[in-house]
């Protein structure tokens, strides 16, 4: 697609960034440059802003589709090839979604609602069909340097309410903020959701669910919900002996 491309990234829009999780110095590598046409009426009607890098695939049917829900005042940052992902979708107002250099996402399915974020700095490899989930003001911020499997299901919310029937106080995470630390593993199946920290180095085993927890550095977590299994791992996308 020969996109038509406008101005760099603007400074409102390089704060707005920055605010929701962007590291900077990923930010200032990138020769980010605002795609201007084609793009679908609706997509300037709804003051949308859409940012590409430089020689970055973005199949138009990707923004096409996103035709299915309204939104309005997203701001989108692509700088990796997308072209093997399933889905981009936005909602409501205020959307903030940055895909960072060095990545792939292999039949991801993302979703960002009014007022949420998705900032993911780079480096990371989604093998196949991950989910990730942010609305009702969350966000999903990942550090560069990510390894995850198939399947993985990251979400700041259940999306319905449960409560307790006799108080009418809800249970269930509102606006989750999920973090990751640089050099995450995150094994097939594995479930985040609700205020997560992961830090830096930690590993989360096969099936397991991470919910409203914090998992320290450097640790491997396993189960449902999730228990440290052991401290001081270090691992390596190296399959060696």
């Amino acid at each position: 697609m020969p996109w038509t491309h406008g101005a760099s990234l603007r400074a409102d829009h390089r704060e707005r960034l920055i605010g929701a999780g962007a590291e900077p110095d990923v930010l200032a590598s990138l020769d980010l440059h605002e795609i201007t046409a084609p793009l679908p009426r609706w997509w300037h009607e709804q003051g949308n802003t859409l940012y590409r890098h430089a020689d970055v695939c973005i199949p138009p049917e990707l923004i096409e589709r996103m035709a299915l829900i309204p939104f309005t005042d997203a701001l989108v940052v692509i700088a990796s090839t997308v072209e093997n992902m399933a889905k981009l979708h936005l909602g409501e107002s205020g959307a903030t979604v940055f895909l960072g250099p060095d990545s792939s996402y292999t039949a991801t399915d993302l979703y960002c609602g009014g007022n949420s974020a998705i900032i993911l700095n780079g480096a990371l490899a989604a093998t196949r069909c991950a989910i990730l989930d942010a609305r009702n003001g969350g966000s999903i911020v990942a550090a560069p340097d990510q390894l995850w499997a198939a399947d993985v299901y990251i979400a700041t919310d259940d999306m319905h309410r449960l409560e307790d029937a006799a108080t009418g106080v809800r249970l269930n995470p509102y606006g989750g903020q999920i973090r990751f630390g640089t050099h995450v593993w995150l094994g097939r199946d594995a479930i985040i959701t609700g205020h997560v920290q992961i830090g830096d180095g930690a590993v989360v085993g096969m099936r397991s669910l991470v919910r409203g927890q914090k998992v320290p550095a450097h640790a491997a977590v396993a189960g449902t919900p999730a228990r440290v299994i052991r401290d001081g791992v270090a691992w390596t996308e190296d399959d060696t002996p």
